[in-house]
């Protein structure tokens, strides 16, 4: 086993500690909380399923596809298999009050030879799914956290060992100390006072520039900075979801993106009037140029974010979206999400956000959430209303 009984308590106790942050409301006796996981993750859903027991709740459990009967289902599926929605599943998601995600990939490229609008085509038919549990959790109903389990493959694409790969799961989640949750606690209220500072600032637009970056991003009336919420561990990123039609320049993602079984590298957006425009990569071109055309939303900016290396202990490379997103290191980092928006980032009730509201206030709507993560030195200036100019951001830490 890569990680120890003792490790594994401790990450199942962060996991609990992440998804009763990320709730508005307090969990109660006979909640339902789902658990879905992947099979290496086994020994960590077993953890997990008899501590919400212990707690009074209902858990449930759901295995993932295996990456053979996912590639098998898009070879062999026909365009009603695509789309089909089991019997129960709608019912599950309109009643579950939390989801656990244990990520544990044995395959990242097993569909590279799967046509992409394929893909894009099960992402939408699940899209009313996924607004259910939005809803939900504006409502304070419900709420979600996920972790990564370090299997053979993240490490092989990473380029380590498993030893060395589990080793920066531990030492990123804090799972080395005593009392990883406690670590947690005091990391919330260090990232507080930054969003604080960040959310008194009048901002109109935001500047970035880097190597390979220069593009222009405007907030939008009734945004707020969020960030440290408990929804993913580990998260050290403070982000706020744009007005997307205030978008303009060049973005590189420098590092990799395993996506639905396929492998992006070097992908360059460049963005005219809130939509990209024009979409380079150095491989998976094609991939990415499909995956942005899956829907309507899916070419537009609805996530953008800063990582603070005072706070992160993640130093390399990881294979994995939810460690490279917050990557620490020299310079820190920054990433965008095209696709969908967070409504999080509204500074009103959120029970309150409509379809209509989202679209007059540039909260993006899509199927498609697709991070892309720059660790090259930056500096981040804020335009602000008054006609100023401030640096927020430089050397990979917010200059508050």
């Amino acid at each position: 086993m890569v990680l120890t009984t003792a490790e594994l308590e401790k990450y199942a106790d962060v996991l609990l500690w992440g998804l009763k942050t990320a709730r508005k409301s307090k969990f109660k006796k006979g909640d339902i909380i789902l658990i879905q996981y992947e099979n290496p993750a086994l020994p960590l859903a077993e953890i997990l399923f008899k501590k919400i027991v212990a707690i009074g709740m209902h858990p449930v459990q759901r295995m993932g596809l295996t990456f053979g009967m996912e590639k098998g289902f898009f070879e062999e599926a026909d365009d009603k298999q695509l789309v089909f929605i089991p019997p129960g599943e709608k019912e599950l998601y309109e009643n579950v009050n939390g989801r656990i995600f244990l990520r544990a990939p044995e395959s990242l490229t097993h569909l590279k030879d799967i046509d992409p609008a394929r893909i894009g085509t099960v992402l939408v038919s699940r899209k009313p799914l996924k607004d259910i549990l939005d809803k939900r959790e504006e409502q304070g109903f419900y709420s979600w956290t996920l972790c990564t389990f370090p299997t053979h493959e993240l490490a092989w694409q990473a380029k380590t060992t498993i030893r060395h790969y589990a080793a920066q799961i531990i030492k990123a989640c804090y799972l080395d100390k005593e009392n990883p949750v406690q670590e947690w606690e005091s990391i919330l209220n260090n990232v507080h006072g930054i969003k604080k500072w960040l959310n008194s600032l009048k901002i109109k637009t935001l500047h970035i520039e880097a190597k390979n970056i220069d593009l222009t991003i405007t907030p939008g009336e009734k945004r707020k900075w969020s960030g440290v919420s408990g929804h993913n561990i580990p998260s050290f990123e403070i982000f706020f979801s744009p007005d997307w039609r205030g978008t303009e320049g060049t973005y590189y993602a420098n590092l990799p993106s395993f996506r639905s079984g396929n492998y992006v590298k070097g992908i360059r957006l460049t963005f005219q009037k809130g939509v990209a425009v024009k979409i380079e990569a150095d491989e998976g071109e094609q991939f990415a140029i499909k995956q942005l055309a899956m829907d309507k939303g899916a070419s537009r900016i609805g996530e953008f974010s800063l990582t603070d290396r005072r706070f992160s202990r993640i130093d390399r490379f990881m294979a994995d979206t939810l460690f490279d997103e917050n990557f620490g290191g020299r310079h820190g980092n920054s990433h965008i999400a095209v696709g969908s928006s967070y409504t999080e980032s509204y500074t009103g009730n959120q029970a309150d956000m409509t379809k209509q509201l989202k679209e007059k206030l540039g909260f993006n709507d899509s199927a498609l959430h697709w991070d892309l993560v720059n660790t090259e030195r930056k500096t981040v200036t804020a335009h602000l209303t008054s006609g100023k100019k401030l640096v927020i951001y430089e050397d990979g830490q917010f200059k508050v």
